[in-house]
């Protein structure tokens, strides 16, 4: 690149420009200008390209590289790992059980006294075989009892990893919801800028379509009903409780996402809401222990 003095300043400043240690890409995805300047004439007078064509057959190749590094840094980045690791766990339950219906369906034609489920698979696991048939229906059964412990293993690593990526999330929701509602969302970012109600009705995609289409009532909650604030309230408050919960996970994601720092405060707050809440029914307004006969 020309040292030329009649190159002129901006030049210097310019995603081109050489002299430090940054790559062309990084520029680009860091870099700024305090005012528009004609860059292709720029980069032609510093020697960096031999025309306008030129340049912007380098500006492409590097805002794809550019492109390319964000991604990957993204890809790799704590709460998209933690949106795989649930997707796989839900994937690797989803598998586990369906394959041990068919097991126990083959596995009830040769052994009169086996189990159903998963649970099921794992006593047929341990079993000898006395035959061919016998072999594969216990080697389809080991199959089902990998899946198990690689879901669960799969949420002991979101376990370790949720209060890292979204401390304040995976305090107020627990880590598997937390990973959940990162999931849905699609990320930790989109989360964070996503309005309580939506993150109320995460989850309940289906019922919030049909109900939009005239074909039902309004969801109360999506997912977030696992959360015993939710599912272990009376029903005729879960409406109230979810709005408070969903409230709060809105906050939490956006400290997560925008600073980071744990608020202990949040729980606190969340706590005391929940016991107003509560105290509407003179039980204390919790649910029975089935959860309540009814599910909005």
């Amino acid at each position: 690149m020309t040292t030329d003095e009649s190159v002129p300043e901006t030049a210097s400043r310019a995603w081109f420009a050489g002299g430090d240690e940054n790559p062309p890409a990084d520029r680009v995805r860091d870099g700024d200008a305090d005012t528009p300047a004609d860059w292709p004439a720029l980069a032609v007078a510093s020697g960096f390209a031999t025309d306008d064509e030129n340049y912007y057959a380098k500006l492409r190749d590097t805002t794809v590289e550019a492109a390319r590094a964000a991604v990957d840094e993204r890809e790799r980045a704590d709460d998209r790992q933690l949106l795989h690791a649930v997707r796989a766990m839900d994937d690797a339950e989803r598998v586990a059980n369906e394959l041990a219906e068919r097991v126990a369906e083959w596995a009830g034609t040769l052994f009169p006294d086996a189990g159903t489920g998963v649970d099921g698979c794992h006593d047929l696991a341990a079993r000898d075989s006395e035959g061919p048939a016998e072999e594969r229906v216990i080697a389809l059964a080991s199959r089902v009892v990998d899946l198990d412990s690689e879901a669960d293993e799969l949420e002991t690593f979101i376990e370790s990893r949720a209060p890292v990526a979204a401390p304040n999330l995976a305090a107020l929701a627990g880590p598997v919801l937390a990973a959940r509602l990162i999931s849905l969302a699609g990320g930790l970012e989109t989360l964070a800028k996503k309005p309580s109600g939506t993150v109320q009705v995460l989850g309940a995609e289906d019922a919030l379509f049909a109900h939009l289409r005239g074909h039902g009532s309004s969801p109360k909650h999506g997912v977030i009903y696992t959360h015993e604030y939710v599912r272990g309230t009376r029903p005729e408050d879960r409406g109230s409780a979810s709005r408070a919960l969903a409230g709060k996970l809105s906050i939490a994601a956006r400290i997560d996402h925008y600073s980071g720092d744990y608020r202990p405060e949040l729980e606190a707050e969340l706590d005391d809401r929940m016991r107003t809440i509560r105290a509407r029914a003179g039980d204390g307004g919790a649910a029975s222990d089935d959860g309540g006969a009814t599910d909005e």
